[in-house]
């Protein structure tokens, strides 16, 4: 008896099973499954049935929903399966993400929302989602790149594959999807939208394809741009050449740091979870290594912290990342300049300096052209005094001997004529009282040229001022 009952529990199992999945399929009361869905254990499958609404009596120890090709066009809060993990709503009619839509889903990972209609998606649509990982939203309507579901990492922390291909975006926040962790960019992917080209596009993907990131190397055909003016799309990876942007061809960019300060190297690996990471520095040291007085120091994050950076820190740094699904190197460049960085209140620098003297020497010198005083060139046909003594006074005062070849002529013949006697006056007569001297004070009475250096004013006036 004992055996024949051991022969036949195998059999009652299998019948009792067999009912369940039965009264399962019908909405019995076992699993309270809803009509015409199929129903396993926590998994729940309303699949092509053409449903237009959700149905509201589902488990609530429902892990795992399958609603995908339905008609379904709105959705309501999914407040009665708090423990979903998996959710399909691929395939449907709908347009709108409405305020706090998946809120109350706090334990889901999966969502896939492709193939739909979603033109509309409220940046709260997805908010208390802290365990989602993977999402996603292609070929939808989609026109705006959701940045609040990657940039702010407190909403999503754990978002590590985002698909927003086959949409309508035609522009990327470049700056922004710089800053992103590589694990993050490794499942960000792009391909297949209307996106406007332009170098900083180039200059994304180029390093993307460098790092060998996957939504990149697995879709390179598809990530395609429309140039400005010519209506036609073209790889984004030919925008180097002359026919298109002619955009600079892409290279690393080095890690820049001055001396004395302190550097952070980023171990940025593409696939997130590594639990061991080592540096080597260009000297071939090794950390974390049991160094006390080290100025090197591996963080908790597996970054690498140099502090009080010198001129032999400079050069190649090399991250070896371990986990137990995949091995990783990564290899960073730093170049250290000779010398310290300026902090934000060292104004007086050279260049500043330099700048300063230039605008003074040329309002120095518009000063001298346009407000030197007047030449007195009226001054020039005034007659001098006739006294004797003006002779005199302007001897006395005159700093240099008069070149003048003519003035030189009238001394010269002066003399001559003192020499050779008494002045004849007109028509050959003598004039006794015309004596030497007073010939010389009548040729001085001659007008005096404006240029004449015997003139104190002269020298003034012709003079330039040196400054």
């Amino acid at each position: 008896l004992q055996s024949h009952l051991d022969t036949c529990t195998p059999l009652w199992l299998l019948v009792l099973l067999l009912l369940g999945c039965g009264l399962a399929r019908e909405g019995g009361s076992i699993l309270n499954c809803p009509p015409k869905c199929v129903c396993a254990s926590n998994i729940i499958s309303c699949s092509k049935l053409g449903l237009g609404v959700i149905p509201t009596k589902l488990p609530r120890f429902t892990a795992i929903l399958d609603l995908s090709h339905n008609n379904l066009t709105r959705l309501p809060a999914f407040c009665h399966v708090p423990h979903l993990r998996y959710l399909d709503l691929s395939s449907n009619s709908i347009k709108v993400l409405e305020e706090l839509l998946f809120s109350q889903l706090q334990e889901l990972e999966v969502l896939l929302l492709y193939n739909n209609q979603i033109a509309q998606m409220d940046r709260s649509a997805f908010d208390d989602m802290a365990r989602l990982q993977k999402l996603y939203l292609s070929q939808n309507q989609i026109s705006r790149f959701p940045m609040e579901l990657v940039k702010d990492r407190a909403k999503l922390p754990d978002l590590a594959l985002l698909d927003l291909s086959a949409n309508k975006i035609k522009g990327l926040p470049v700056a922004a999807l710089k800053g992103l962790p590589a694990w993050m960019k490794n499942g960000l992917y792009l391909h297949s939208n209307p996106l406007s080209c332009d170098c900083g596009l180039y200059e994304l993907f180029t390093h993307w394809h460098a790092r060998q990131l996957s939504s990149v190397v697995d879709f390179r055909e598809e990530l395609v741009c429309s140039l400005p003016l010519a209506k036609r799309s073209v790889s984004v990876f030919t925008l180097n050449s002359q026919d298109s942007l002619n955009c600079s061809e892409f290279k690393e960019h080095m890690l820049e740091t001055y001396l004395g300060d302190t550097l952070t190297i980023n171990c940025d690996t593409k696939v997130r979870g590594a639990t061991t990471r080592e540096w080597v520095t260009p000297n071939n040291r090794r950390f974390p290594e049991e160094t006390a007085n080290s100025t090197m120091t591996v963080l908790s994050n597996g970054s690498l912290q140099i502090r009080l950076v010198r001129v032999e820190d400079m050069g190649t740094y090399t991250c070896y990342a371990v986990s137990q699904a995949f091995n990783e190197t990564l290899y960073v460049d730093v170049m250290v300049h000779n010398f310290t960085q300026h902090g934000p209140h060292d104004t007086l620098n050279t260049a500043y300096t330099t700048l300063v003297g230039c605008i003074l020497s040329v309002i120095l010198v518009l000063i001298y052209l346009y407000l030197t005083p007047c030449r007195c060139c009226c001054r020039g046909n005034e007659k001098l005094a006739a006294q004797p003594e003006d002779s005199i006074n302007s001897s006395m005062l005159s700093t240099t001997p008069n070149h003048n070849p003519e003035a030189a002529g009238r001394k010269g013949s002066l003399s001559h004529l003192a020499a050779s006697g008494p002045m004849q006056g007109q028509n050959g007569k003598v004039k006794p009282n015309s004596t030497p001297e007073q010939v010389a004070r009548r040729a001085q009475k001659a007008p005096r040229k404006m240029s004449d250096p015997d003139s104190v004013s002269s020298v003034f006036s012709d003079t330039p001022i040196v400054v």
